[in-house]
């Protein structure tokens, strides 16, 4: 008796170290696969299971060869090895270890059963289905205080249902129920998770800064809980991204998060990455590699039993495919059994695309009556309607269908001959365009989503140049370019954390500096410099627009302010590599063939590359006298090209230039035919306007102006100390006070400033185009920060004249962040500056700007003394 007693103690003992250790195993399961390691997760599941005896390979569980006391814990290891199998892209086989689940599967589990069989059928698309589950599990979980975290799962699992159906309404209400349960039981990890679907639902709203705070929000809880989410976080920043049609960087996003997906073998959010990929290359123009990253997303999703998305990865392709298809009646053929089936998986926006690219070919073959049946049924979206792009499904809109409705339409209006209702549409969907830029604060993303409208407003301007009519080419020239300048500026709010980045990122940039200068490269420094660089670029991002955008110039109001002016405006644009100018001034507006664009454009290069060698260094006397020869060579095709076929229109006063966007740097008082002729370069007619009303309406400068010159630059004090001269009581920044913060305070709201230092055009974000002062950078980002904008910048300084340009001429740069904030003027040069030139131009053209000669008059007078000067007079003039 005594030793079957022993016996009975022991195994009692061997008993509980099984399961002590098959909980252990569980629990690191748990934690692996929440952290976003899925494939560690698997693992230790399965080594739990064997602890307890299960036999993964088993047709059918014996659940009576398990003891009484471990089913339980069987049970919810064999529901988190399923979660994980489907995460790696094995749903089906998760649902089967689910079905051999239900043998062992208590009453009071039954919830926990249901949530899992629910996420599983939702990773299948089967959302009918899994919401039907979803709403059972969270009936039994709910009275259940022990579940608080299958609860609050399952709740985060039903809000992703939701937005996958596009359902904003339900998805925001779950998710705020699962972060309050989560938060409430300390779920840390569950209530990121919340957050990150919270920011899902703005983006699906439309309200993409307000997705970006939510996002980042999130990720400082990843960055505590799982740092494994946070790929998958970068996943959906990188759609809010492409909504704002910044697909660059989408791109850059995505291409990082693949990796790490690959990695970590989730299957599943590879598969979803790669369709986001393919997206945001379409949006690129990139076709061919948009189909590449389709196709690889279809494989995946097919692997994976994910019809719906299959087809949204086949509907990718056939958009990449329609762009160059040769022969129109298989796309359509494709495209109509592509929406069927899209419809079939409950996708019926998705569907819509897939029609109205049918509609589109069939528009183009001359079957317009095909087409208007197949586009009869649909809406167009009201302006203020929910919008979204990326990722949306069902009752939310997407941007992307509304606009390319909106084209459609258009173009089968064009072909029946009502030229009207077709500009009619395009105007429309421009102005949803303009109420999603409103509700932008970030200038990076104003400037970004005129991507979006990029075809409409071609075609419009298309359809104005048939017509022969300049008035209206006018119009559309106004309504296609530059659109961001009509928005309402927005000072970003203060932000500690961000301030004691900008603070880290001077410190930086001036140590990165000094040790470029002594010719050594610091890696780790470098990497850092970088993350800063990210982390306020996403921080610029997160502001909300005020949603007030000043109204379009008018022609009568553009030639009311040229005559009082004494100007002529010249708006050069490209249609087939042809430039044409739309010319007005004294009372009227004409359209003037130029030459050839890609002649121009290459000749504007160039010019600038030999005006950088020949500044600031002293050359060999021939190689010199080639330089000068290629310079005047390059003047002379531009004005060939530009300037010749104008010369009878221009009359004898001033031009203000609106260029094209390879045309956007050039020098243009090295031209010989503008020589001593004033200038002004600005974006857009409007913006010109805009900026010219403020220049009038300002007083007269009382105050002296602020004169700073920047370390290492060797004409600085010598330029500053001369122009100071000209203005009794100046007190210039000079050596070491010239620091970014006595700058930026002086700036603010100043009538004159001018600033002598190194200037760095940042081609890959503007917001980091730099001048070099004392301390550090005073960047582009800064100038977003001043309460008031200085009314007239002078920058002596290389290359800060320079912009990127971006689709619908949107222009970013440093020259161009001053122009956003309501600077009038700023005067800047788009190529090196050389010493010299500087301090004797620069002199007396502030001695024409005290006899109070305009901006642009005075620039052209004092660059008669300098050949080759390479300042342009931007804004107002």
């Amino acid at each position: 008796m005594l030793r079957a007693e022993r016996r009975s103690s022991r195994s009692d003992r061997s008993l509980a170290q099984v399961e002590r250790r098959a909980r252990e195993a569980r629990d690191r399961a748990l934690r692996e696969g929440n952290a976003g390691r899925p494939a560690v997760g698997a693992r230790y599941a399965r080594a739990g299971l064997r602890q307890l005896g299960w036999v993964e390979d088993a047709e059918q569980p014996d659940a009576s060869q398990l003891p009484e006391t471990h089913r339980g814990l069987a049970f919810r290891m064999v529901v988190i090895l399923a979660g994980w199998e489907s995460k790696q892209g094995r749903t089906e086989y998760g649902l089967r270890l689910l079905d051999r689940a239900e043998a062992l599967v208590a009453a009071d589990d039954r919830g926990l059963l249901l949530g899992q069989r629910g996420l599983l059928l939702m990773r299948t698309w089967r959302r009918s289905d899994a919401l039907r589950f979803f709403d059972e599990a969270v009936a039994l979980l709910q009275g259940n205080p022990a579940e608080t975290a299958a609860l609050a799962g399952t709740l985060l699992n039903r809000s992703f249902a939701h937005l996958n159906a596009g359902d904003v309404r339900r998805a925001r209400r779950d998710a705020m129920w699962c972060q309050q349960v989560a938060a409430d039981a300390g779920h840390d990890l569950i209530a990121a998770k919340a957050l990150h679907n919270l920011g899902y639902c703005e983006l699906l709203a439309g309200d993409i800064p307000a997705a970006l705070q939510v996002f980042n929000t999130a990720a400082s809880g990843y960055t505590l809980n799982g740092p494994g989410m946070l790929p998958v976080l970068a996943m959906d920043k990188a759609r809010a991204l492409h909504a704002a049609g910044l697909s660059g960087d989408a791109a850059a996003e995505l291409d990082a998060a693949m990796d790490s997906f690959r990695q970590q073998r989730l299957d599943y959010d590879l598969a979803e990455a790669e369709l986001a990929r393919a997206e945001a290359a379409l949006a690129a123009g990139e076709a061919s590699v948009a189909r590449r990253w389709a196709a690889a997303a279809q494989r995946r999703f097919r692997r994976q039993d994910n019809e719906a998305c299959a087809c949204l990865a086949e509907l990718t392709q056939l958009r990449a495919r329609s762009i160059s298809a040769g022969r129109p009646a298989p796309i359509v053929t494709e495209a109509l059994s592509l929406a069927h089936r899209l419809r079939n998986c409950g996708l019926s926006g998705d569907a819509d695309i897939a029609e109205l690219l049918a509609a589109r070919v069939l528009i183009a073959g001359g079957r317009a009556d095909e087409a208007r049946r197949l586009i009869a049924d649909g809406q167009p979206i009201a302006d203020g309607q929910p919008i979204a792009d990326g990722r949306r499904r069902g009752q939310v809109v997407s941007l992307t269908a509304g606009l390319l409705r909106r084209l459609v339409r258009a173009e089968l209006a064009e072909q029946e001959g009502r030229r009207g209702a077709a500009l009619a549409e395009l105007r429309a969907g421009l102005a949803t365009v303009q109420a999603r830029r409103g509700r932008l604060g970030s200038i990076d993303l104003q400037t970004g989503i005129a991507a979006q409208g990029a075809e409409l407003a071609a075609a419009g301007l298309r359809l104005a140049l048939d017509r022969g009519s300049a008035p209206l080419v006018f119009a559309w020239l106004e309504r296609s370019r530059a659109q961001a300048f009509r928005v309402r500026p927005v000072r970003p709010p203060a932000d500690p954390q961000v301030a004691a980045a900008l603070a880290e990122l001077r410190q930086l940039g001036r140590l990165l500096r000094e040790a470029e200068l002594k010719g050594k490269r610091d890696p780790p420094m470098a990497a850092r410099y970088a993350d800063l660089r990210r982390e306020v670029a996403e921080h610029d991002r997160q502001a909300s627009g005020l949603g007030q955008a000043a109204a379009q110039a008018s022609l009568g109001e553009v030639h009311a302010a040229l005559a009082e002016s004494r100007q002529n405006l010249v708006g050069i644009l490209a249609r087939h590599g042809q430039m044409l100018a739309v010319v007005a001034g004294r009372g009227s507006v004409r359209l003037i063939e130029l030459g050839d664009l890609e002649e121009a454009a290459e000749a504007a290069r160039r010019l600038n590359a030999d005006l950088d060698t020949l500044a600031g260094r002293r050359l060999p006397a021939r190689l010199e006298a080639v330089i000068r020869e290629s310079i005047r060579h390059q003047t002379g095709i531009l004005t060939a090209e530009i300037l010749a076929p104008l010369r009878s229109s221009l009359g004898e006063g001033g031009v203000v230039f609106v260029p094209s966007g390879p045309l956007a740097s050039i020098p243009w008082s090295v031209l010989p035919d503008l020589r001593g002729r004033p200038v002004t370069v600005c974006p857009s007619a409007s913006s010109w306007l805009a900026a010219w009303r403020r220049g009038q309406a300002g007083a007269t400068a009382t105050s002296p102006p602020l004169l700073v010159a920047g370390p290492d630059l060797e004409h600085a004090i010598p330029e500053i100390t001369e122009i100071a001269k000209i203005y009794p009581g100046c007190q210039p920044l000079l050596a070491e006070t010239a620091t970014v913060s006595s700058t930026l305070h002086a700036l603010d709201g100043a009538p004159l400033a001018h600033l002598a230092a190194h200037g760095h055009h940042d081609q890959e974000n503007f917001l980091f185009s730099r001048l070099d002062l004392a301390d550090g950078p005073l960047m582009a980002y800064d100038i977003q920060q001043l309460t008031a904008a200085p009314r007239h910048v002078v920058l002596s300084s290389c290359d800060v004249g320079r912009t990127v340009v971006r689709p619908g001429e949107e222009i970013l740069g440093f020259t161009a962040a001053l122009l956003y904030t309501g600077t009038v003027t700023v005067t800047s040069s788009v190529t090196r500056v050389g010493d010299a030139a500087a301090v004797g131009m620069m002199t007396a053209y502030h001695r024409l700007l005290a006899a109070g000669t305009r901006p642009a008059e005075a620039l052209a007078e004092a660059a008669l003394t300098e050949p080759f000067s390479p300042f342009v007079c931007f804004g107002g003039g």
